[in-house]
C-alpha cells in the first residue's frame, strides 16, 4: 500500500476546492505521496478537523468569505499546537506580504494554477516528510 498524504482545502467555494484537487492530481510530484482530500467550507469545520489530527498540509483560500484564509492561517498558527504547514491561495500577486503576516509557509495565486500549485504543494510535502523524520 502507498504512504498517503492528508491535505486540508478551505473555501467557502466549491469551484475554488475542485481547482486543487484537478491541480494537484493524485500526487502532486513523483517523489510525494499519494494525496487525500478533506474539503472544508467554514471555519469551523478547518478547526474541528486540526482538532482531529492527520493532517499534512492546509491550503486555505484567502478570498474566502465570512472569513479569508490569511485570517484563519493566523488563528492557526497561534491556536493549533505543531500546525501543519500552510498553502495560502491569494486574489493577486501583490498579497503576498498578506500571506508572509499570516504566517503560511507558501502562497499562490487564484485561479489555481496547476504546474505552480503542484510545485508549493509538493515542497511542502517534502518538509513536513523531512520534519517528521
Amino acid at each position: 500500500m502507498q504512504p498517503t498524504a492528508t491535505v486540508l482545502v478551505y473555501s467557502d467555494d466549491s469551484n475554488t476546492r475542485e481547482q486543487v484537487r484537478l491541480a494537484s492530481g493524485r500526487r502532486p510530484a513523483p517523489d510525494v505521496p499519494v494525496v487525500e482530500f478533506v474539503e472544508c467550507a467554514t471555519p469551523a469545520a478547518v478547526l474541528g478537523e486540526l482538532e482531529k489530527g492527520g493532517i499534512d498540509v492546509c491550503v486555505l483560500d484567502g478570498e474566502a468569505v465570512p472569513m479569508g484564509g490569511m485570517g484563519l492561517c493566523r488563528q492557526i498558527k497561534d491556536e493549533v499546537f505543531e500546525c501543519p504547514p500552510v498553502l495560502l491561495l491569494i486574489g493577486r500577486p501583490q498579497d503576498a506580504w498578506l500571506a508572509t503576516w499570516s504566517r503560511a509557509e507558501a502562497a499562490v495565486t487564484l485561479p489555481v494554477d496547476p504546474v505552480e500549485f503542484a510545485g508549493a504543494l509538493a515542497a511542502l510535502l517534502r518538509q513536513k516528510r523531512l520534519q517528521s523524520a
